[in-house]
């Protein structure tokens, strides 16, 4: 095995894939922020309401009012000098941090390909993306490689067959295999789909959905690194998520997944790839192709990024197992659900009516969610159990700042998930406000009367 190779970190290898990927990644980065604010996203998630559900840990996150449109700017510019490899480090940094505030602002907009992208950002501040084909490489030549570490390569080759891998994983489970769920609430809906539409009502296309995806994710990062069946994978790939993307409102995460698994093509691929964009923007590339090995850096800087980015993936590999520390049914608490690639596993709705009570004289009343929240807030509210305890908190502040005092919270939930019946979700008892948000398990989440096995 390649990885176990004694001299593995001291190969090279063109560069030309990551002129090929920084291109891509800069560029796509820069089309989705300006697709958000053209939507009025940024108004509608960020600025107009008036209460915002936080991170655990990432509280002090908050939106920036009119100057969020600002932080977007900051993003989307330096997401553009990223593409063209303009003073590259302090612009993928910058990026980084900007991109992953505005995913920590609301935890509300939760998407995997936003923390995917947070990732790919924080690991390409430490790999020489702008060693070629860039503007750095064009006007500092002391920057221009056309061979870097095969390791730096590979490093995004595995962020990428992660991502695939585990969501592979997260489908073996009874709903998804067993019993075709969500895609049997899903996939009716788009009965108008040209040619495949009139086939969504039937069982058999429901399950080989289901059991395809499954054997598609697990799979696809080793038929990717394959050469003989690299390109047959390449256009499932594109098929896949094209279908998805027709079927699903999961915005630019296709594109992103599309684009990122061109990575891993050798680099003959990439470096025709560079040959056009060279004769589409008129660059000289023969000025980039200077046989220009990059030194591996002193070894105490190698050995530190290399431990770092060890680091790096043994919490990736690991941490989407954290739900394994907690006895309940996973899907029902979401204990652990979070950054753990388990992408569109689960159709829950609910409802949630919460109750102030004044603890000494006994008087109450109930709360209108809309006079706080957003439809949207308030359907992310109503089935997850952290969201539920903050807003619970939140609202004990806000009445006490009007004069309330003595105040407890209570809630009456209801949720359903995959296709079952409606279940009181939220010990009814339960004093929300003398409940703290922590990585212990929530007691006051009620048992879920069903069993989903899998991982």
């Amino acid at each position: 095995m390649r990885f176990f190779n004694s001299n593995y970190f001291l190969k090279s290898t063109k560069a030309a894939p990551f002129a090929v990927f920084r291109i891509f990644f800069g560029f796509l980065m820069a089309i989705s922020l300006i697709r958000f604010w053209a939507l009025g996203w940024i108004d509608k998630l960020y600025i107009s309401p008036s209460f915002h559900f936080s991170y655990y840990g990432f509280e002090f996150v908050k939106p920036l009012g009119e100057w969020t449109y600002l932080l977007f700017l900051i993003c989307g510019i330096s997401a553009v000098s990223v593409g063209i490899g303009y003073r590259y480090r302090p612009s993928i940094i910058l990026f980084f941090l900007s991109f992953t505030y505005i995913e920590l602002m609301d935890k509300t907009t939760y998407l995997n390909h936003y923390y995917f992208i947070s990732l790919v950002a924080f690991v390409l501040i430490f790999l020489p993306a702008n060693a070629y084909f860039s503007v750095d490489a064009k006007r500092q030549p002391k920057l221009s490689f056309e061979y870097v570490p095969s390791w730096s390569i590979d490093t995004l080759r595995l962020l990428v067959a992660i991502v695939y891998f585990y969501a592979g994983l997260a489908k073996l489970n009874s709903d998804w295999l067993i019993q075709g769920m969500p895609l049997k609430i899903w996939l009716p809906a788009h009965y108008d789909l040209p040619i495949l539409g009139k086939f969504f009502h039937h069982n058999w296309l429901i399950y080989f959905f289901s059991w395809s995806g499954a054997i598609f994710d697990l799979s696809i990062p080793f038929l990717l690194l394959i050469k003989r069946t690299r390109t047959a994978a390449f256009v499932l790939v594109v098929i896949f998520h094209m279908l998805t993307w027709l079927l699903f409102p999961i915005g630019m995460f296709p594109f992103v997944m599309i684009l990122a698994v061109t990575i891993f093509f050798d680099a003959k691929f990439h470096d025709k790839l560079v040959s056009i964009f060279s004769v589409a923007l008129r660059i000289d590339k023969k000025r980039f192709d200077n046989q220009k090995v990059l030194p591996q850096s002193s070894d105490q800087t190698n050995r530190a990024t290399l431990l770092l980015l060890s680091i790096f993936f043994v919490f990736q590999l690991a941490f989407p197992f954290r739900h394994l520390a907690y006895s309940d049914e996973l899907f029902w608490t979401e204990e652990g659900y979070r950054f753990s690639w388990r992408v569109m596993l689960m159709e829950k709705t609910g409802y949630a009516s919460f109750k102030i009570k004044n603890s000494k004289t006994g008087e109450q009343f109930y709360v209108n969610n809309a006079d706080f929240l957003t439809s949207f807030q308030e359907k992310q509210m109503a089935t997850q159990p952290d969201f539920i305890l903050e807003y619970a908190h939140y609202l004990k502040n806000h009445f006490e700042h009007q004069g309330h005092e003595n105040l407890a919270v209570y809630v009456e939930s209801y949720v359903a998930l995959n296709g079952r019946g409606s279940t009181l979700f939220i010990d009814p008892s339960t004093n929300l406000v003398d409940m703290k948000e922590s990585w212990k398990h929530k007691t006051w989440i009620l048992p879920f009367n069903d069993e989903i096995k899998g991982l």
